[in-house]
């Protein structure tokens, strides 16, 4: 189905607005409370499934079908990336805040990245169709990059190839701020005795940036194993990026409680890599071989992250049960001591975890779910 212009840039032009006002909400460094980050979360997502429906009423079932399995898809991998963010938020024991600064040039630099790969990835796709076997290999190697690094350390992002590109080219001016570096004002740039360079919250951006061209290398494949409609891949990605800021500040203290995420996310591009060698060899070998509708992958997709988020929550309440509360001080003073430094609790400075914290516990955040995906 081709999209007009007008409505191509009517779109564009709403997600920019909604950017904006996010730009502006965060305009000021504050710390976001609970209520700030749920009222938020909820807009956004409510405002997703209202341009759902309307794809449902203007476009058709199938459309608005492809659009919320995409969206579906899009929104649990941008959780697999908030484990990311914190513990790059935490390694660079970067002040709440000036968090969410940090998250919304992150979604923006994620925004302007996958639109990028979207026209690439339609562009290949209508000239070879060869690629989407390519992209189905490539997200089974995904799915069993996710299965095998499930448990593992997250790697020191001291040492991302960000980090040393920036501190190679730019000044870096270390003591430019209050806080190891961090200006009371979030300013990424600073003037110190005359000489123009950026700050160590400038670092940070430029990580967040990085990973982000990561995680779009298999969110972007993922997407077109659901639809091959140019319009729906991007608004999917777009309405699952936006609202991500508010979302990082309502799950954090959730994520060390989704354990099976990872499992979950493998099993769904796994079924979506095949999907797409499916496709493939449905239409260009043989009408015989099956193709996968799209209420199935919805079904599949809804059914998939259900399950793990049940066995997740009753897996770390069992497991909180059975531990009796012991060591419950020592966890008290590790949170009150990360909290005060604005770093989450389960990440040290420089990613060093504190003995007997709940970061050295299965699921915690990058301990079992960070890392995987940008190291594939």
């Amino acid at each position: 189905m081709t999209v007009p212009f007008w409505v191509w840039a009517a779109t564009i032009g709403g997600i920019a607005v909604l950017v904006a006002i996010d730009i502006w909400h965060a305009r000021s460094p504050h710390e976001v409370s609970f209520r700030e980050a749920t009222l938020w979360s909820v807009i956004y997502i409510v405002v997703a499934i209202l341009f759902g429906v309307g794809l449902l009423l203007f476009m058709g079932v199938q459309s608005g079908t492809e659009y919320f399995a995409g969206y579906l898809v899009e929104k649990s991998l941008s959780v697999d990336n908030l484990f990311i963010f914190a513990v790059i938020l935490g390694q660079f024991a970067v002040p709440k805040r000036h968090q969410q600064k940090v998250l919304l040039w992150g979604v923006i630099g994620a925004l302007v990245m996958r639109a990028i790969f979207i026209a690439i990835g339609a562009a290949v796709i209508s000239a070879f169709a060869f690629v989407f076997v390519i992209f189905g290999l490539f997200l089974l190697y995904t799915a069993y990059t996710l299965v095998k690094q499930h448990g593992q350390e997250p790697k020191d992002m001291h040492d991302n190839r960000a980090v040393k590109l920036v501190r190679r080219f730019v000044t870096v001016h270390e003591d430019a701020g209050d806080h190891e570096g961090y200006k009371d004002d979030g300013k990424l740039t600073a003037r110190v005795n005359g000489k123009w360079g950026v700050t160590p919250l400038f670092i940070v951006v430029a990580v967040i940036l990085s990973v982000d061209l990561v995680f779009a290398l298999d969110s972007i494949p993922a997407i077109f194993g659901i639809t091959q409609n140019a319009y729906i891949v991007f608004t999917a990605n777009a309405f699952a990026l936006l609202g991500l800021r508010a979302l990082y500040f309502l799950l954090v203290g959730l994520l060390d409680r989704l354990v099976h995420l990872s499992y979950g996310l493998a099993f769904i591009l796994a079924f979506i890599g095949i999907k797409l060698i499916m496709l493939y060899l449905h239409e260009d070998v043989s009408p015989a071989i099956p193709e996968v509708p799209t209420w199935l992958s919805l079904t599949v997709i809804v059914v998939t992250l259900a399950v793990v988020t049940f066995t997740s929550l009753r897996s770390t309440r069992q497991g909180s049960l059975g531990s009796g509360g012991d060591g419950g001080d020592a966890g008290g003073d590790d949170t009150a001591e990360a909290e005060g430094e604005g770093r989450p609790p389960s990440v040290g400075p420089g990613g060093t975890r504190p003995a007997g914290s709940t970061a050295d516990a299965p699921g915690a955040p990058g301990a079992e779910q960070s890392g995987s995906r940008t190291q594939s």
